[in-house]
């Protein structure tokens, strides 16, 4: 069959000579490598004592984000657990009554919010997805554990601590 391009590639082989049908050339530069290797210096971690630099596009474990006044950002729009390929994001929305509105934003907001760190890939398009800029991908790793319901983390270990804004500036609290 002819190619579509027309274009043919012709590859000459030039015969081998005696040291190259020995292998013994190929053999002697490996070892070179190989020893080279062994007495370069070792980029191991000591992981407790030392943390090695992340880079500044870094994916760690998910934090839903507070707005200025403390409140919860997300609205459960659902956008994130619809642009999720693994389908990790699952969440419940419920409407704030009139005693929540310094806990919540808007008027909608997410009851439960449930991550499964099994299935998430840490591809980042969540945060891309989310309008309300509420979840972010800037954690720490997830760390090790031997159940698998402990891997799904709820709002309890998702949403950042509420801070009090009186603490930045104690001169202004008077």
């Amino acid at each position: 069959m002819q190619s579509l391009s027309n274009r043919k590639k012709v590859i000459e082989q030039k015969p081998m000579n005696f040291w190259e049908r020995m292998y013994l050339p190929a053999i002697a530069k490996g070892l070179g490598i190989t020893i080279r290797h062994f007495f370069k210096k070792i980029p191991t971690v000591k992981y407790p004592e030392e943390q090695r630099p992340y880079s500044k596009n870094f994916r760690g474990l998910h934090s839903l984000k507070r707005d200025e006044e403390g409140r919860e950002r997300c609205t459960a729009c659902g956008l994130c657990a619809l642009s999720c390929p693994a389908e990790a994001i699952t969440m419940i929305a419920a409407e704030r009554t009139k005693e929540e509105e310094n806990l919540y934003r808007e008027e909608k907001y997410a009851a439960v919010y449930e991550i499964n760190m099994l299935r998430c890939i840490f591809c980042g398009l969540c945060e891309e997805a989310c309008p309300k800029e509420a979840i972010y991908l800037d954690g720490p790793h997830v760390t090790a554990d031997y159940v698998r319901k402990d891997f799904i983390y709820g709002k309890d270990k998702l949403v950042e601590p509420a801070f009090d804004i009186r603490k930045l500036n104690p001169e202004k609290t008077n």
